[in-house]
């Protein structure tokens, strides 16, 4: 599996608020019932290096820094060499910033990681964000449908040699099928049949998830929103049928 060194339970809990205490409150009370915490621009446009640095000491889980860096290929670089202190195990940039501003952040990460003598961050690229639909993705002007789009990001996200990218579960098992065993699939738009959907429009169950392929699992509120967040993630992690998958 991709991230071999990295983790056994695949559920990266997204801790989405802007509140320090209240995100290292949660990652605390989740080190032993999660594989990782996933901060985003949210949370990193109020609270900078030092807010990530707190709950990542509170937590002690590898850090998927969601950022989604997209712009041309020299800001991306500069972007990503930015946070490379932070040490995340996953950093992200849109697919459809292109080829070669993709290959710059890749360099980048592997430079500056390098440099400070840490561990380079699997690169991802997000692909169709979960929130869309194929009406919202033809209202942007890209014809085809959802799963089209997806697999054409997905294939140039590894020419350009990335790791792996987000996706919908939903597309998992055709792009494992297209790509192989050691592209890593992140997938967001998780939830429990106990939940509710949000804002997520292409949503699976974590053991769907898991079935069709995905190899980390991002899920928010229903952990983050419960009475008892740490009881919530091990009920996710009950419903996951051989969820060992060597990440």
């Amino acid at each position: 599996m991709p991230m071999a060194q990295m983790t056994q339970n695949p559920v990266f809990v997204a801790i989405d608020t802007t509140v320090v205490g209240d995100a290292t409150t949660l990652a605390a009370r989740l080190h032993d019932e999660v594989g990782g915490i996933k901060l985003g621009l949210e949370f990193f446009a109020r609270n900078g290096h030092k807010g990530v640095k707190e709950v990542c000491r509170a937590g002690a889980l590898p850090l998927f820094l969601d950022l989604k860096f997209h712009d041309i290929p020299n800001t991306v670089a500069g972007a990503v060499r930015a946070v490379m202190p932070l040490a995340p195990a996953l950093l992200n940039v849109h697919a459809c910033g292109g080829r070669a501003m993709m290959i710059a952040a890749r360099e980048a990460a592997q430079s500056e990681a390098l440099a400070l003598g840490i561990t380079p961050p699997k690169m991802i690229a997000v692909t169709v964000l979960t929130s869309m639909d194929e009406e919202d993705l033809g209202g942007t002007g890209v014809a085809g449908g959802v799963l089209d789009q997806v697999r054409r990001l997905a294939a140039l996200t590894r020419d350009a040699g990335l790791d792996g990218v987000v996706c919908s579960a939903r597309e998992a098992r055709v792009l494992r099928a297209d790509l192989g065993d050691d592209f890593l699939l992140v997938t967001p738009g998780v939830r429990p049949l106990w939940s509710t959907t949000d804002d997520q429009k292409r949503v699976v169950t974590p053991q769907e998830a898991m079935a069709e392929g995905a190899d980390v699992l991002v899920i928010g509120r229903p952990i983050t929103g419960a009475a008892d967040p740490a009881q919530a993630a091990r009920l996710i992690s009950g419903e996951i049928v051989g969820w060992d998958v060597g990440i």
